[in-house]
């Protein structure tokens, strides 16, 4: 009997109904957790289910065995009401080891459920993870309802009749087991990842037999088990009409890319050097060449982004990607594309800094860095996506600024938004705003290089090749029409403030910042870029227990601010600015703003923020 369509319902047991569910799988880096909340994490959206996650890893290629510090982890919260941040408190936690349950533990509610693989709580690994009593027996769990489990060892069962698999592929194929049981529990259908086996091991069927036998015999498992009295169901999500898929952040942005580039009409083009975590924009873009894209994986990240000038000067879309590190490789190549004045994309996904720092956490601690880190008066144009899915719409929306304002743009993302993953609408092109652009394509012998559009102060765009339109551009100053090096000091001044005054102007033709929940009152909390999940839910959820005097804004425009922000500030009694740095935007506020006081709440831990830890300092702040 195959397990492909079966719920609890059909082998006799009406599942709980749930509205939401967080669950977290942790263990060894070479568990396969990522791979095990992902496939969760797409079930469940297959099956209509909101979802939101947040991939937590080591930065260790193999960190040793058994380690705290190398534990993997994959958080899923999942829903039938709208979800935007991955979850607080856990629901149910799977810890493959003893290191993965001491790291994690602190998460879980009480009264909740842990499952445990007990083969892998042994001395050494208790050891590794500085216990000194087995927890599973020192009675420090009796708070939660813990599901022992011989995953090691079942798995091995399993499998024993199967050819082809040596002791250690039989071992990894434990997470498979966890991830049967986990279904389940939770009322979802095992077709979606035995499809995903017949594809991903088409060339290799022992692995197909192998990872599918071990999933239906961990969802045999759980049905058996008397400690799981009760299965769980989340019903679906009631969502726009549309066709939906879950996508990650940097997948979004990718394709963000692609559909400015097909409603452009430019060939994309994208120089990058492969940095954590923003490497997966140039995994994904390599794939479309049937696009027109033209990748290029330089040899560090300054040929990266000197490269895509070159493209950008020859009439492509052109971008670069990087984290913080490469972008202050980047900075001197960076003032060369603002100085020519030539469209170009930068992708930055923030990790924790600085240095090297924490490759695979989060952070947003790279804007002061994209609004000032070049030598001399260097503004750009700097924009933040604020969700896995909006990924898609600000990566076009930094494509059309880019080429409608002749500027290099800086797109800001990060860790937490970039490797999540959530619904996203699928959009056609059509439904994209149009990309108009600077191009001259006739010599007009009164025509020059550095002649501006009266409003938005864009100067011509003339591609190499187009005759009589031959120019000279550099990184030395021009003269303000002909574009020739010009050291007149006059003109020198003259170009630094029309160039600042362009991107002024940029607040012109993007949209006002909307604040939501309390249109004027006692706190507005204030957010950028990726932390807008967890600050929206929050303030939502105060809004809903009657602290109707709180409002919630939340900026994507950084540099210009939006017009009307001045406006939204001077409806409220306090502004407390929340950020995943030491006060970087609050600063900026203050800059522009300085006759408001700005309070900060700050977070440095590679983590995201929490609700409840928000709640707590929001209702601080009203007393």
């Amino acid at each position: 009997m195959s397990t492909e369509n079966i719920t609890t319902e059909k082998i006799g047991q009406k599942p709980k109904v749930l509205d939401a569910v967080v669950i977290r799988f942790v263990g060894d880096s070479g568990d396969g957790m990522q791979l095990t909340g992902t496939q969760f994490s797409d079930t469940s959206a297959m099956f209509g289910n909101d979802v939101a996650t947040f991939p937590n890893y080591p930065s260790e290629i193999r960190a040793p065995q058994g380690s705290l510090y190398g534990v993997s982890g994959f958080q899923v919260h999942i829903g039938s009401v709208e979800i935007s941040t991955p979850g607080d408190d856990v629901d149910l936690l799977v810890a493959m080891n003893p290191a993965g349950l001491k790291t994690n533990l602190f998460a879980v509610k009480p009264g909740h459920t842990i499952i445990v693989d007990t083969d892998s709580f042994t001395k050494k690994n208790l050891e590794k993870a500085k216990y000194e009593s087995n927890p599973l027996e020192d009675h420090s769990l009796e708070n939660y309802r813990v599901i022992e489990v011989s995953m090691t060892s079942l798995t091995k069962e399993a499998l024993k009749n199967v050819e082809g698999l040596d002791n250690k592929s039989i071992t990894r194929s434990k997470n498979m087991f966890a991830l049967g049981m986990v279904y389940w529990m939770y009322d979802r259908s095992v077709a979606h990842t035995t499809d995903f086996f017949n594809k991903k091991f088409k060339s290799k069927p022992h692995l197909v037999e192998a990872n599918t036998k071990v999933l239906h015999a961990g969802f045999y498992f759980a049905e058996t088990l008397e400690l799981i009295p009760n299965a769980y169901s989340i019903a679906p999500a009631q969502m726009k009409p549309g066709t939906y898929r879950i996508i990650m952040g940097n997948t979004a942005t990718a394709w963000g890319f692609l559909a400015a580039a097909e409603k452009s009409g430019f060939e994309l083009f994208l120089g990058s050097y492969p940095i954590t975590p923003a490497t997966d924009i140039l995994h994904e873009l390599v794939k479309h060449k049937h696009f027109g894209v033209k990748a290029f994986q330089a040899e560090d990240e300054i040929a990266g982004i000197s490269s895509a000038i070159g493209a950008s000067f020859a009439g492509d879309l052109a971008i670069t990607t990087t984290s913080g590190p490469g972008l202050a490789l980047k900075g001197e190549a960076l003032g060369l594309a603002m100085m020519i004045e030539l469209p170009l994309v930068i992708v930055n996904v923030q990790r924790g800094g600085p240095s090297t720092g924490l490759p695979t956490k989060t952070e947003q601690s790279d804007l002061l860095q994209a609004m000032y880190g070049r030598n001399g008066e260097s503004p750009v144009i700097v924009i933040a996506a604020s969700t896995p899915a909006n990924c898609f719409d600000y990566a076009y929306e930094a494509s059309k600024l880019a080429i409608e304002h002749m500027s290099p743009v800086i797109l800001l993302t990060d860790g937490y938004i970039a490797n999540g993953s959530a619904p996203w609408k699928v959009k056609t092109v059509d439904e994209m705003p149009d990309i108009t652009n600077n191009i001259i394509n006739e010599y007009n012998e009164d025509w020059h290089p550095y002649e501006r559009n009266e409003d938005s102060l864009a100067r011509n765009w003339a591609i190499p090749g187009t005759k009589g339109l031959e120019h000279r551009v550099g990184g030395l100053e021009k003269d303000r029409v002909s574009g020739n090096v010009s050291y007149v000091p006059e003109n020198h001044e003259y170009m630094t403030k029309i160039r600042d005054e362009k991107i002024k102007r940029v607040q012109n033709y993007i949209p006002n910042v909307t604040n939501e929940f309390a249109d004027e009152g006692d706190l507005l909390v204030i957010g950028w870029g990726g932390t807008y999940g967890s600050l929206h839910s929050a303030v939502k959820e105060m809004y809903n227990d009657g602290f109707t005097n709180v409002g919630f804004v939340h900026f994507n425009y950084l540099n210009p601010l939006p017009k009307n922000t001045k406006d939204i500030l001077s409806k409220y009694k306090k502004i407390v600015v929340c950020e995943l740095n030491n006060g970087q935007f609050a600063k900026v506020l203050k800059i522009n703003f300085n006759d408001f006081d700005f309070l900060q709440y700050n977070k440095i831990q590679g983590l995201p923020f929490g609700n409840s830890e928000l709640i707590e300092k929001f209702k601080q702040l009203l007393k």
